[in-house]
């Protein structure tokens, strides 16, 4: 039967009309494939990222801002840290308060979700991608009451939170492969960074030096896209959300660039003060026995110091924005970086929820303005100290973040000037240099050595976590007693039947591996193969991964090893070659490459 004709006297497209008349479900299903099927559906998936990520940054900040102002009054308008008739009390308390209610959260939140948050970084390296939108609730509440109250820590660990957890619940969602949703997981965060800055170079670089790991042209256009409809969005709804703009920056000479060199060195050991003074101060609080106690104490603190400047609430906007477009004393510089230096560890250590984001940038640009003022008391030519607060400003966040593209991008955009950028990529080089050979991590990574994890960075090493001695192994393997005569052994395992039996004890325990062509060679005289078995002591555990198994391998020079369910209890329950094990490895490393690159 022909079609209908169209309206243009041309019959229709059989299949649009089976596409047309297909039911709901179906066609359902086929957007669904089509989302998971190719680097367009990712790019759509990452528009709507970036909308969600646009949309609860400026929710989390207008948040924050409305509880600056219920808390300190309209005198904080402009930014906590620039406070102006406040009083004395509202300093002092208004921290400790915070960190008492942080705390009572705290408890209920133990209570109801006791494990500890997953963020994006973890989930990229750890976990394929995979996060729980509930933790990004928590983190958010925390994150607002911990800023909210005046605590020296930024929103934008936050803001990561709650972008990379809509994005891998959306993944999730939609059933993408390890390697896209790791990628969305990238998108969430870009379009997070990229909202608290106005900012989207930075917040794409981001993503790819911290979130997703690597640089590939498949993750660009997702990323990007995500960034874009980000602050597009957050333009739309306020304007913008906080941004950094040091205004004229001048554009170096060629001793700018010696003095950014030197900087970037300064900045380094600097920050790897203040990440260590953080883990002391965190080892410090353990001491007070009742946790929720713990942020009350570090609150008051916060506020102690406030009362020397306001600077050192909250994440330091106001403050920055003070250090860039004012000409102030060298020691209320000083006072100001050590008194916001001094403030995040302790907000950080007691327990107060946020990252350094922000405050680095602050801290960076004020020693910026320092190593300036230094200058001519060792003999230097002086420079323009915006110039150098940008690039301490960038070196500093580099040391801390562990991000020198993302970085530099924020210098360039904020500046628009491609030569300041090109001595600010000169310092963050430096720092990130001087930090990975001294110190060996950025804050978080730095995290999580100390929770004991291994990890220093996004890449995805979560798969060979999962390649355990478990899933390789064969399960059906040929055992025999370990007092068995040397005939019977023959008998029953002739030449070319199998290369090895497991041998066991009287009470059924791994007790060693016979070689069954070393059975056959030796003198028939022999009783039994007791003097046969070998590797008594070795075996592999179940839990293992394929590094570790191959560790052993290595170690012992076989082929072949037993698979024990325990240390103690000895049972045998199966077998694993190393042929096997490298063949698997390879398949899985050469997948990783191949998601990487965009073609898988």
């Amino acid at each position: 039967m022909t079609p209908p004709p169209s309206a243009a006297g041309q019959p229709l497209d059989p299949n649009l009309l089976a596409e047309a008349a297909a039911p709901p479900s179906d066609r359902i299903a086929a957007f669904r494939a089509w989302l998971r099927g190719g680097e367009t559906g990712l790019v759509f998936l990452a528009v709507l990222t970036g909308i969600a990520a646009g949309l609860l940054a400026t929710a989390m900040s207008a948040a924050a801002r409305g509880l600056h102002i219920l808390l300190f009054g309209e005198g904080v308008a402009h930014g906590v840290s620039l406070a102006h008739g406040v009083e004395w009390w509202q300093l002092l308390f208004i921290p400790t308060i915070g960190g008492a209610v942080l705390g009572l959260v705290n408890i209920g939140i133990a209570r109801w979700r006791p494990r500890q948050p997953v963020d994006p970084i973890e989930a990229n390296a750890l976990h394929g991608g995979r996060m729980s939108l509930w933790d990004g609730a928590v983190v958010a509440v925390q994150n607002i009451i911990s800023n909210g109250f005046g605590a020296s820590v930024g929103l934008e660990a936050g803001y990561t939170q709650v972008g990379g957890g809509v994005a891998s619940r959306l993944g999730r969602k939609l059933g993408l492969r390890r390697g896209d949703l790791r990628v969305l997981v990238g998108c969430g965060a870009a379009g997070a960074i990229a909202a608290a800055f106005d900012a989207p170079l930075t917040g794409a670089f981001y993503a790819f030096e911290l979130v997703i790991g690597t640089y590939a042209i498949a993750s660009l256009a997702p990323v990007v896209a995500s960034a874009v409809m980000s602050i597009l969005t957050t333009r739309l709804l306020s304007g913008q959300t906080y941004l950094v703009q040091p205004g004229g920056v001048p554009s170096p000479a060629w001793d700018g660039y010696l003095l950014a060199l030197a900087l970037g060195a300064l900045c380094a050991f600097a920050a790897i003060a203040l990440m260590v003074g953080v883990s002391r101060l965190e080892n410090l609080f353990k001491r007070v026995p009742w946790v929720p106690l713990r942020p009350a104490i570090g609150g008051l603190g916060v506020g102690a110091l406030a009362l020397i400047t306001p600077g050192a609430l909250s994440a330091g906007h106001g403050a920055l924005h003070f250090a860039f477009s004012t000409e102030t004393s060298l020691k209320a510089v000083v006072v100001l970086l050590v008194v916001k230096a001094a403030a995040s560890a302790l907000s950080l250590g007691a327990g107060f929820r946020g990252g350094l984001f922000f405050a680095s940038l602050l801290m960076g640009a004020l020693l910026g303005k320092v190593f300036v003022a230094l200058l001519p008391l060792v003999g230097l030519h002086t420079v323009d100290p915006l110039f150098l607060a940008v690039v301490g400003m960038s070196a500093f966040g580099t040391a801390v973040i562990g991000a020198p593209l993302a970085m530099t991008f924020l210098a360039l955009e904020s500046t628009g000037n491609f030569a300041v950028a090109g001595a600010v990529l000169t310092a963050v080089a430096v720092s990130g240099l001087v930090t990975r050979r001294t110190f060996g991590y950025s804050f978080a990574t730095w995290r999580f050595h100390l929770r004991g994890e291994t990890i220093r960075s996004a890449h995805d090493v979560g798969w060979l976590r999962d390649l355990t001695v478990g899933k390789l192994m064969r399960r059906d393997v040929r055992t025999v007693r370990s007092d068995t005569s040397l005939a019977s052994f023959r008998r029953d395992f002739p030449l070319g039947s199998t290369e090895r039996v497991i041998a066991l004890d009287e009470a059924g325990r791994y007790a060693g591996v016979v070689m069954v062509v070393e059975a056959h060679a030796i003198e028939a005289t022999a009783e039994t193969i007791t003097p046969l078995v070998k590797l008594e002591d070795v075996a592999l555990l179940p839990a293992m991964n394929a590094k570790e198994a191959m560790a052993v391998f290595d170690s012992v020079e076989v082929e072949a090893l037993a698979v024990l369910d325990g240390a103690e209890s000895r049972k045998v329950i199966g077998s694993l070659t190393a042929a096997h094990v490298l063949r698997r490895y390879g398949e899985e490393i050469d997948k990783r490459r191949q998601e990487e690159v965009g073609l898988s």
